[in-house]
């Protein structure tokens, strides 16, 4: 049986033994621009929702999509977001941007 070990340390992360995580994923249909960000730190479903939240709470974000699994971020807005601004967001959901996908 072979298992999948962690091999690094999830400083903002809510769960560091990733046995909350989630596969699921959402449509993310909507108008306007699509860009996809890398996180670090998501280990779960509570990771994603979290940032979810935060960056959902932005003007003009329509769809945001959050897959821990991955470290990807997809948020679709009215218009390009200011990327510090998507920093802020990840921030106080307590991880880190990384930068654009």
């Amino acid at each position: 049986m072979t298992t999948e070990t962690e091999t690094e340390t999830n400083s903002g992360s809510c769960c560091g033994s990733g046995s909350c995580g989630t596969d699921a994923t959402v449509d993310i249909q909507g108008v306007g621009v699509t860009t996809v960000y890398k996180v670090s730190g998501m280990t779960c479903g509570h990771c994603e929702g979290a940032i979810s939240q935060e960056i959902s709470a932005l003007d003009g974000v329509t769809a945001v999509t959050a897959v821990a699994k991955t470290g990807e971020v997809t948020v679709v807005s009215a218009a390009a977001l200011d990327e510090e601004t998507v920093r802020a967001a990840v921030d106080e959901a307590g991880y880190e941007l990384v930068g654009p996908a």
